[in-house]
């Protein structure tokens, strides 16, 4: 009973995203589809979605992955901002807990590291037919109801004290030179690190 009062909260927040996007007057399903489509063939043509890349990122041998994240880091950040100026993007800030961001960090760590995939290229591989990224997946949704249920007992603790919705805006007053410097020195690092590949079966790096 617990199961399914759960996927109805699921199956609720999909269709309250799929209305928030649909209410929104600088987006619509159109263009998050589009946006998908071109998310997919990125990883797709990156291969930033096979285990070998992931796991040779954690192993120090293959840094395709940190070089593609850092770029995307710098960029999007720049970008965002000015769409956000311009009121054609908004953020929703999350509060700033340490010690559930550090706990969290290396639960996550740890699970790429095994699994070889993250939130964003697990739903690619699993359109690839990747039987054990799709057994992940559901134990991730056992996860998300075992944290509900323990939220407030057990989760809401461990995450610590609460320090607000911060950002860096919160230290440095010109908004504008504060991201560019940060995302070109992002970028700057992107290009920076060096390239290391760990080949897969399906490519040739010879």
């Amino acid at each position: 009973m617990i199961f399914l009062t759960y996927m109805s909260d699921i199956a609720q927040g999909v269709k309250v995203m799929f209305e928030n996007v649909i209410n929104q007057p600088h987006g619509s399903l159109g263009l998050v589809f589009l946006i998908g489509v071109m998310f997919g063939g990125i990883i797709q043509y990156t291969r930033v979605d096979k285990f070998e890349k992931i796991a040779g990122f954690a192993m120090l041998k293959d840094t395709i992955v940190p070089k593609m994240l850092f770029l995307t880091v710098g960029l999007a950040s720049i970008a965002l901002y000015f769409l956000m100026d311009a009121g054609l993007a908004h953020a929703h800030i999350k509060p700033l807990n340490y010690q559930g961001l550090i706990i969290g960090g290396i639960l996550f760590g740890i699970g790429m590291a095994i699994l070889g995939k993250c939130p964003g290229t697990g739903p690619i591989s699993i359109a690839e037919g990747r039987i054990d990224v799709l057994v992940a997946s559901i134990g991730g949704l056992f996860g998300g109801l075992v944290f509900i249920l323990f939220f407030d007992d057990f989760f809401k603790p461990l995450m610590g004290e609460s320090y607000g919705k911060t950002t860096l805006f919160n230290f440095f007053q010109d908004k504008e030179l504060t991201v560019l410097i940060f995302g070109l020195v992002v970028i700057a690092i992107a290009l920076l690190i060096p390239k290391l590949e760990l080949c897969d079966k399906e490519e040739d790096c010879s």
